[in-house]
């Protein structure tokens, strides 16, 4: 049976870091909200009377009689679904790990163009969000990526992969948040980029990698937005 994941259909948003783990690992899936009726069967899911154990909100994965909602759940199981994870306990653990630390950091670039309420427009805080887009380059983006960079300096089998000497989804999504960065923030990625060279490296590699080659230059890719986790706004990019 093909994967089904249910994400909005015209933003890559946090689907993205499903999508990518579901192309690298070769899987079968069906992006439901992109079919015709696919809204209507997402929606169904998240507010039907009948589902016992309903999602918060998108991205979720049906896999058999399976659920799984949240990002970091969702590539947990995928992990060693797709053999994207290591086969220990701790390297699972350890791979989880960093993939709840970049989950911190989507939703740190989120606050940066909405800094009061998602429920409000980009233009009704324009002010909070330059102050806090500010902080975000000069602070956060660095401590994140520093982050990183040492993960990969200290990898015992080498410096290609944050974990072991295979890719994994944690290596995927940073792919995901050094691209997103880019399109949000160029000016000031292309400043920091310097500072973290294994980053920058594994992000390249991870694009030259066969099958996520393909889904890049796919339609299955989308672009990102203004609606979306990573947006340009020529004023926040300081």
């Amino acid at each position: 049976m093909a994967y089904e994941l249910y994400y909005w259909p015209s933003t890559p948003g946090r689907g993205e870091f499903v999508r990518l783990a579901l192309e690298e690992g070769g899987a079968d899936y069906v992006d439901v909200a992109r079919r015709k009726d696919g809204m209507p069967k997402m929606m169904k899911l998240l507010n039907g009377p009948r589902v016992a154990e309903p999602p918060f909100a998108p991205p979720f994965l049906r896999s058999g009689k399976l659920l799984i909602a949240q990002t970091a759940n969702i590539l947990l199981y995928l992990g060693d679904e797709l053999g994207l994870a290591p086969a220990n306990e701790a390297g699972r653990l350890w791979t989880h790990q960093l993939q709840l630390t970049i989950a911190d950091l989507v939703a740190e670039a989120h606050d940066a163009h909405h800094p009061v309420g998602s429920s409000l427009y980009y233009e009704d805080q324009k002010r909070e969000a330059k102050r806090r887009a500010e902080d975000f380059h000069r602070n956060r983006i660095p401590k994140y990526l520093g982050y990183f960079e040492k993960v990969l300096s200290r990898n015992p089998r080498g410096e290609r992969y944050l974990v072991g000497s295979r890719i994994t989804y944690a290596d995927l999504s940073l792919f995901e948040i050094v691209a997103g960065l880019g399109y949000a923030f160029p000016q000031a990625m292309k400043r920091q980029a310097r500072r973290y060279p294994l980053a920058m490296a594994l992000h390249d590699r991870v694009a030259a990698r066969p099958r996520i080659a393909v889904y890049l230059g796919s339609k299955r890719r989308l672009p990102y937005d203004q609606v979306g986790i990573f947006r340009h706004y020529k004023e926040l990019d300081g």
